[in-house]
């Protein structure tokens, strides 16, 4: 029986699949070879995981990869309707970048509220102007998105004294449907949005919403740069409807040098970069490498995603 062959969406560095080695026959491709590879290959790992070729080069005649592998958390720059509808297993990087988004977002919250980036302002203008910085402990957040990254960053505020509330997709126990969503926004201090990119939620946080929140509220984004509409949240900056936001994720990344964004008052403006901590890349060629054993042996993959929802479904997630 022939090795089968693995094709891999090459990007810089590549992975580490040294474990590999006599035991699949890897292949490498680039946006404008992949297509003409993807009929030749069992398995697909999208290591350039910020490219859109899957998605514009999935449709076509000939055989697909049976299993399609993205080491991310979102899968929304993969998902068509051919491979949608198709008996590919799609799975994600589900377990690698949970923690490190909820630090980053505790360091946000912190960082907006003591005002550290005035300070670093001022010390560069070599101003001393003694302010006064918020208090956190027993205010309230809203995390928007019950997947794994939104339950990690409610756990993380709570830590630091936030009370939180979470609203997913369905209501269940602990957790609310978005029905609840608007009236939670009117009253929470920090709105952190870790939700996936469906067509649901496609540019859900509007001018409308963000109308709904706080004077002193603040917004945050992990999740998804469609999420937000981003000349909305400007415009309520600009307009003072709320104290501050930070963004993580945009619409088109990279944020280009004369986006308006870039000078927006009160904005944080990070490249996303929350879930990226040192040796994330080997952590998730790793967890790639354990899949494909389970995978080559037949065995239950883990982080399998529904791909109706566009996400992994928890286990606890009330059925359609």
């Amino acid at each position: 029986m022939s090795e089968p062959t693995l094709l891999v969406l090459a990007a810089d560095p590549p992975p580490r699949l040294g474990r590999l080695t006599g035991r699949v026959r890897v292949t490498y491709a680039d946006e404008d070879t992949l297509a003409a590879q993807l009929p030749l290959s069992d398995a697909l790992l999208v290591w350039n995981f910020t490219s859109d070729a899957v998605r514009l080069a999935w449709p076509g005649e000939g055989p697909r990869p049976r299993w399609v592998h993205t080491p991310s958390a979102g899968v929304d720059r993969l998902l068509c309707p051919e491979l949608a509808e198709s008996d590919t297993v799609v799975t994600n990087a589900r377990g690698i970048f949970e923690v490190p988004i909820a630090e980053y977002v505790a360091a946000l919250v912190l960082a907006m509220a003591k005002d550290l980036p005035g300070t670093l302002e001022l010390q560069r203008q070599r101003r001393w102007r003694h302010r006064e910085g918020l208090g956190v402990a027993g205010t309230r957040a809203l995390v928007v998105g019950a997947g794994p990254i939104g339950r990690a960053t409610a756990r993380m505020l709570k830590a630091i004294g936030v009370r939180t509330a979470l609203v997913g997709r369905t209501a269940r126990t602990g957790i609310h449907g978005v029905r609840d969503l608007d009236p939670l926004m009117a009253r929470a201090d920090w709105v952190v949005c870790a939700a996936p990119l469906t067509d649901d939620t496609r540019g859900m946080f509007d001018a409308r919403r963000f109308d709904l929140m706080q004077p002193s509220a603040h917004f945050i984004n992990v999740g998804r740069g469609p999420l937000v509409v981003e000349s909305d949240l400007a415009a309520a900056l600009d307009k003072r409807w709320i104290a501050g936001a930070a963004l993580d994720v945009f619409e088109h990344e990279p944020l280009a040098p004369d986006s308006p964004l870039w000078d927006v008052p009160g904005l944080i403006v990070s490249p996303h970069m929350s879930g990226d901590t040192v040796g994330w890349r080997d952590r998730l060629g790793e967890q790639f490498v354990e899949m494909y054993e389970l995978w080559a042996a037949g065995k239950p993959l883990p982080n399998v995603v529904d791909k109706k929802r566009g996400y992994v479904p928890m286990h606890d997630d009330s059925p359609d």
